[in-house]
């Protein structure tokens, strides 16, 4: 029974119009776009959160802050999250405190902003692609509707010149014509799950990302007046 509901929605599909069979291929393309994505995202944003972890808990270590940065500047994985926000501060701050006339809050405000710059980049990366899967999933639907009332028009035109009008001649067009809108459906509902599960996902690493940048700055800033201080 399977097997033949399965072979007659297959004829269902192949008995549709060109335009029909058009739509129904753009959903299917998008769907699979959407499902790689969706994969990727997920693994990203795993990766991301676990290294954040990882990285915290060396930076609250107790350990020189000076090795910590030679040891993140120097490493083959490439840098990312918090590694990124905390080596662009550090650098910029090392850089500044060459010149020992320079004041603390120069120091401060200067590591600040290269490390909202190193943020802002990282939340460009962890939503890269997060609009592909929002687009997919408002547009999907209206794409499947289009195709269905398209589909249905053309099974009522095939009436005009027929002296009865029955729900049999009517029924096959308008089961080929529906299928775009399951179609449209069946990829817009995993892509607006998923956008919603990542842009959540995203926030919460932002909102780590800032914490992070701003308990940097203090202990940027307190090593800064103890510099002047000291000079």
């Amino acid at each position: 029974m399977q097997a033949t509901e399965q072979l007659q929605v297959w004829e269902l599909i192949m008995e549709a119009t060109l335009l029909v069979q058009g739509v129904m291929l753009v959903l299917v393309l998008a769907s699979i776009a959407s499902w790689m994505v969706i994969f990727r995202k997920r693994q990203m944003l795993a990766r991301a959160d676990k290294r954040a972890r990882e990285f915290e808990e060396k930076f609250w270590s107790g350990a020189d802050l000076s090795q910590l940065y030679d040891k993140v500047a120097g490493s083959r994985a490439g840098r990312e999250g918090l590694e990124a926000i905390f080596e662009a501060g550090f650098r910029e701050f090392m850089r500044l405190r060459e010149d020992r006339h320079v004041n603390p809050e120069t120091l401060t405000n200067g590591a600040q902003r290269a490390m909202r710059v190193a943020l802002t980049r990282e939340l460009e990366r962890l939503e890269n692609q997060l609009s592909f899967l929002a687009t997919v999933g408002s547009v999907s639907p209206y794409v499947g509707l289009f195709g269905t009332v398209w589909g249905i028009m053309n099974s009522f035109r095939g009436l005009a010149g027929a002296h009865t009008a029955t729900i049999a001649m009517v029924a096959p067009g308008i089961s080929e014509a529906l299928i775009a809108t399951a179609m449209g459906l069946f990829a817009a509902i995993p892509a607006v799950v998923a956008f919603n599960k990542f842009s959540a996902q995203v926030d919460r690493l932002e909102m780590h990302f800032d914490n992070f940048k701003e308990e940097f700055a203090a202990i940027l800033d307190r090593q800064a007046r103890r510099l002047r201080e000291q000079g």
